[in-house]
């Protein structure tokens, strides 16, 4: 390892200097202000670099400080120099100023808006591509993933949706007795609740903790693998995106949110219980006596239904923006949040479209 030195060239028609030896980090550690030093007083001149044996960042930074954050007039070098100036030449916002990370006019968000709903289309119509080639070819189907997913979104979730749940159902049933008390209709509270919890309140809360819980984690994830380019290297290998990673959350999601919600419901109810049990003495054997008097079957099969749509709503939108992740801390941070938002309010839009097109189901 030979020591890096600085040599100038007075032979040639302008004067050029020449860096020799190793020009990295170890042998310019006792050097390093010296050469710059040295390197600065030369910088008008022609410089060659082809005669170094080794150059790292730390040299290119020495020369790059010393010619002035700028590339000489004169300047020779070996093709692999030039990976690391390129990298020295992006620009650097000026202190206290931060480059606009999002739309800042209506134009940039309709052309935001478009490029999402045409990602959307593209992951939508993609998914029906490969849904035709599982049919032909079953063993294709990431099954592990698929019960390990059921795991994540399902299981691992049900110790805060029952604790959300019971509060929610505790509040509700305390504030609807008072109420009702006031009216002398006591008994009717299992009436609020059972259809209210049934048909709207448990799939519209169990979908927003699904939202916000596992919708974030599908989008960390592949932000995640595009950071360390493992979604990458599954299409250097031939293995699409969506048969692998995006197929296996759409089905797992649409399994485990029915269950979710039977759960959450049981639990907003049971708390629901506690509550009139102890504001209007209600027995619990009372309640539960009432509870399929006073709900129509339909609406449990409504819920359900209106479940499996939300699972596959939360879980697509969460791996569209996903997708969109690109390689840098920001925007991972950037597409988690926008796909928990987006999926809370598409789960509220869609819960809106059931309650009018299915207004007159189950009331009866």
């Amino acid at each position: 390892m030979s020591p890096p030195t600085l040599a100038v060239d007075p032979v040639a028609e302008a004067a050029v200097a020449r860096p020799l030896g190793d020009w990295s980090v170890l042998p310019l550690g006792g050097r390093f202000e010296a050469l710059a030093a040295e390197a600065a007083a030369l910088s008008r001149h022609g410089w060659d670099l082809r005669g170094l044996a080794r150059l790292d960042s730390a040299g290119a930074l020495l020369l790059w400080q010393a010619w002035g954050r700028r590339r000489p007039e004169r300047l020779q070098w070996l093709p692999e120099h030039e990976f690391l100036f390129e990298q020295l030449e992006v620009p650097v916002p000026a202190a206290g100023r931060r480059l606009p990370t999002r739309p800042t006019s209506p134009a940039e968000l309709l052309r935001g808006a478009a490029s999402h709903g045409l990602g959307a289309v593209q992951l939508l119509g993609q998914l029906v591509l490969d849904l035709r080639t599982i049919a032909s070819r079953p063993t294709l189907i990431a099954w592990r993933d698929i019960s390990a997913q059921i795991y994540r979104t399902g299981a691992q979730a049900l110790g805060i949706t029952a604790l959300v749940g019971f509060l929610v159902g505790v509040t509700l049933s305390y504030l609807s007795s008072r109420q009702l008390q006031a009216y002398g209709a006591d008994i009717f509270v299992i009436n609020l609740l059972g259809i209210s919890v049934w048909r709207e309140l448990g799939p519209l809360l169990a979908a927003i903790l699904v939202a916000g819980r596992s919708g974030s984690a599908m989008t960390a994830q592949f932000g995640v693998m595009r950071v360390t380019q493992e979604l990458d290297a599954l299409s250097v290998m031939g293995i699409s995106h969506t048969i692998r990673l995006v197929l296996p959350k759409l089905v797992a999601l649409a399994v485990s949110m029915p269950l979710i919600v039977v759960w959450t419901s049981t639990m907003v109810l049971i708390g629901g219980a506690v509550a009139a049990r102890a504001t209007l003495g209600l027995a619990y054997v009372q309640f539960l006596q009432g509870l399929p008097a006073a709900v129509p079957v339909a609406n449990l099969w409504l819920g359900l239904g209106k479940s499996v749509a939300f699972g596959l709503l939360i879980a697509f939108v969460a791996c569209h923006f996903g997708l969109r992740i690109k390689p840098n801390s920001e925007s991972l941070g950037k597409g988690t949040t926008d796909a928990v938002v987006s999926s809370i309010t598409g789960v509220i839009i869609v819960d809106a479209i059931f309650a009018i097109v299915f207004s007159g189901v189950g009331l009866a």
